[in-house]
């Protein structure tokens, strides 16, 4: 496949992901509750998560800005539930190695968060990127 190829490929899967959301909401019962902004751009991220005995069981986010932060949480709450703490954490890690387009560990399976590598070359987009894990790492510690 083509770099163009696969950079349309990347930024249809961004925008699915923006425009159909998933795990859009809050979790009302047992759950942490995160709220985080970027003052720079006014992205905000309002994330639950239900952690029982050091599992994400469920993530749920609500919030408003761009499609980059806003698929960016869409991915991360799809991609840590059901994983231990320890390994949402690691992933959290493994994300953001890939935004500062440093080389990290294939350990896991990225799924369609693999679609936001191309972001790292974009400085002033890494702070939408990041955003929702920045929160998920601040409510599982």
């Amino acid at each position: 496949m083509s770099f163009n190829n696969l950079d349309q490929l990347y930024r249809s899967v961004i925008m699915d992901h923006y425009k159909n959301p998933r795990n859009k909401g809050s979790i009302e019962e047992d759950a942490v509750t995160i709220d985080m902004n970027n003052p720079t751009c006014g992205d905000r991220i309002h994330l639950t998560l239900k952690v029982t005995d050091g599992i994400v069981e469920d993530a749920k986010f609500d919030g408003e800005g761009c499609s980059i932060s806003m698929s960016s949480a869409s991915m991360m709450t799809q991609l840590i539930k059901g994983k231990k703490v320890e390994e949402a954490l690691e992933l959290a890690d493994i994300f953001s190695k890939m935004m500062m387009g440093e080389d990290y560990s294939e350990k896991y399976d990225l799924e369609d968060v693999e679609a936001l590598q191309g972001v790292s070359q974009f400085p002033a987009r890494i702070k939408c990127a990041t955003l929702a894990w920045k929160a998920m790492e601040k409510g599982v510690k």
